[in-house]
């Protein structure tokens, strides 16, 4: 075991996958008395059962049902998992994804894992018993049961929209942290002094508003006031976490919005409430989506290339699932501030 309390890989013809031989090992019983208690339990004694069920618990190993799957075969299919299919910020991701991965001869196969009380785990677990040729998620935030279950499965793993210089495996994305600094950075440079958040209740959001407001500290501007609104986020939401900022905040000259959605939203309420922005309100989104550039006035907002995100996840996935080497691990694939009329 690691100090995480993670299993350590062993050896299965490269892949380090848990095998059902690990698990009947640990339990000290055969093979097949391990494949019996998994499959039908009920030809086990209790105490047979128990151990083997400790020793699933304890190496994270998830059984193969791919019928008459040979451990050597590839699937050449690869999962994906989104927090939501409906939100348009994932979507130039998944497309570059699937495209890339299609050229190559692979299928996509989705997952929604939703933001709140996620279903990563239960996703997961059905995901790795198909064994896929990979498993693409989405953010660097996964649970002890999740992490274990990755890393007894041998499969490789993508983690994006995220940084960390130490991946579960391997990684392509830009850190939240960086943007929220960078965001301070960039209003303040253009006079705004009294900034505000509405940022949807997330993660990755919620490191992109703690970083905004420690940059907006430093920087010897008063607390920056947060208004969080439920994931994933709609211009609806936006515009009623603008009237609130308004109402008790009215002085209030900028606001970084975590989703474009957002953004259109503060800006409809702000219209609507005479404000004008971006005389009065500066307006920063984060996303750079399709309509940003068309709004009048046109969005300022963070652009992530996503597309990029796609390509690269598929190029690390089939270069290991073909037996290739991936040299760099974690990719960085930053972000740029666009600068439009909004602010």
């Amino acid at each position: 075991m690691t100090q995480e309390g993670t299993p350590v890989r062993r050896a299965r013809r490269g892949s380090g996958a848990v095998t059902l031989h690990d698990v009947a090992r640990l339990a000290g019983v055969a093979p097949i008395t391990a494949s019996r208690a998994l499959n039908t339990p009920g030809q086990v004694s209790a105490e047979v059962l128990k151990k083997v069920l400790e020793a699933v618990a304890s190496t994270g190993y998830v059984p193969n049902r791919v019928a008459g799957g040979l451990a050597s075969a590839r699937s050449r299919l690869v999962a994906a998992l989104v927090p939501t299919l409906s939100g348009p910020v994932f979507q130039e991701t998944i497309k570059a994804l699937d495209e890339a991965l299609v050229e190559r001869g692979y299928q996509l196969m989705l997952g929604q894992s939703g933001y709140a009380d996620s279903r990563e785990d239960a996703l997961l677990e059905a995901i790795i018993s198909r064994r896929p040729d990979g498993i693409v998620l989405t953010g660097i935030m996964h649970s002890p049961e999740g992490r274990k279950r990755l890393l007894a499965a041998g499969i490789p793993v993508v983690e994006t929209w995220d940084f960390t210089p130490t991946p579960l495996d391997m990684l392509v994305g830009f850190s939240h942290v960086d943007v929220g600094r960078a965001v301070v950075d960039f209003l303040y440079a253009k006079g705004r002094r009294r900034l505000a958040v509405v940022a949807g209740d997330d993660e990755r959001s919620r490191r992109r508003q703690q970083a905004f407001q420690a940059a907006a500290k430093a920087a010897g501007l008063s607390d920056v006031p947060v208004v969080i609104v439920p994931a994933p986020t709609t211009l609806k939401s936006g515009r009623s976490a603008m009237a609130e900022l308004l109402r008790v905040l009215p002085g209030i000259d900028a606001v970084f919005c975590s989703s474009d959605l957002l953004a259109l939203g503060v800006m409809t309420e702000a219209q609507v409430q005479g404000v004008a922005v971006p005389g009065q309100l500066a307006v920063v989104g984060f996303g750079d989506l399709e309509f940003a550039a068309d709004l009048h006035p046109a969005l300022t907002t963070v652009r992530i290339d996503s597309s990029a995100i796609g390509r690269i996840a598929a190029q690390f996935i089939v270069e290991r699932a073909e037996g290739g080497a991936v040299e760099s691990r974690a990719v960085d694939i930053g972000f740029s501030i666009v600068d439009r009329d909004s602010a």
